[in-house]
C-alpha cells in the first residue's frame, strides 16, 4: 500500500521512529540497521511494508529497498513473523543473512535471539532457492566465525565503560567482520575500542 515514506524525523529510538509526512505523523518500526543509516538525520526516505491484522495496522520501514525485500522473504517463512525478522536485521545485515541461508549455516541464524535450530532450518528450506538466483555467489561469503559468546562478553564489558550500546554494536560488527580470526575477548574489545575513539 505504501511504498515509502519521505519526511521530518520527529522522534527515533533504535526500535521505531516518528516521521511527520504533510503533518502526519507515522510511527514506523525499524531494524536496528535502519536506526544507524538515519544517525544524525533530520529528514530521510523510509521504504515501507504495512503489516494488516484483525486488531492493528503496523508499518515496517527501511533504509534501502534490499532491506525491506528482505524482510518480506523473512515473513513469508513458517514460523517467522515481523518481530523476529526485525531482529533478524538488527542482528545480520542483509549479506549475512543472504551467506548464511545460502551457506546452509543454521549456527550463524541461531545466534539472533528467539530463533531456535527448527526456524532456522526452516528459514534456509524456504529461502535457499529465492536467494541463490539473485546472489548465486553469496554461498562464498565468509561469514565472521567469533562465538556468540565472546560478542556478548565484549559487549557487556563495554557498556559497563560507559559506551553507548548501539555503538559498540557497531564497533564490535566492524571488528570481527575486519578479524573473523578474532577469539580472545580481550582482542574484541581493544578493536572496538580503536573504532569507537574514532
Amino acid at each position: 500500500m505504501y511504498a515509502y515514506l519521505k519526511g521530518e524525523i520527529t522522534y527515533r529510538s533504535p526500535a521505531f521512529i516518528t516521521l511527520e509526512v504533510n503533518g502526519i505523523g507515522f510511527h514506523v518500526n525499524i531494524p536496528l540497521s535502519t536506526y544507524t543509516a538515519i544517525e544524525g538525520k533530520e529528514r530521510t526516505t523510509i521504504y515501507t511494508h504495512l503489516i494488516v491484522k484483525e486488531d492493528s495496522h503496523t508499518l515496517y520501514g527501511f533504509a534501502t529497498q534490499t532491506e525491506r525485500a528482505m524482510f518480506v522473504l523473512l515473513i513469508g517463512v513458517t514460523g517467522v513473523g515481523a518481530t523476529t525478522a526485525q531482529l533478524i536485521l538488527s542482528s545480520m545485515t542483509v549479506d549475512e543473512v543472504r551467506a548464511a541461508v545460502i551457506g546452509e549455516q543454521a549456527h550463524v541464524l541461531q545466534r539472533v535471539k528467539g530463533i531456535g535450530a527448527k526456524t532456522a532450518k526452516q528459514i534456509i528450506l524456504d529461502l535457499k532457492n529465492k536467494l541463490a538466483k539473485e546472489a548465486p555467489d553469496a554461498g562464498a561469503i565468509l561469514l565472521p566465525s567469533i562465538d556468540n559468546t565472546v560478542r556478548e562478553e565484549a559487549l557487556s564489558a563495554l557498556i559497563s565503560l560507559g559506551f553507548n550500546r548501539i555503538a559498540v554494536q557497531k564497533a564490535l560488527n566492524s571488528a570481527m567482520k575486519d578479524n573473523p580470526a578474532l577469539t580472545r575477548v580481550e582482542d574484541l574489545i581493544k578493536m572496538a575500542l580503536k573504532a569507537l575513539a574514532v
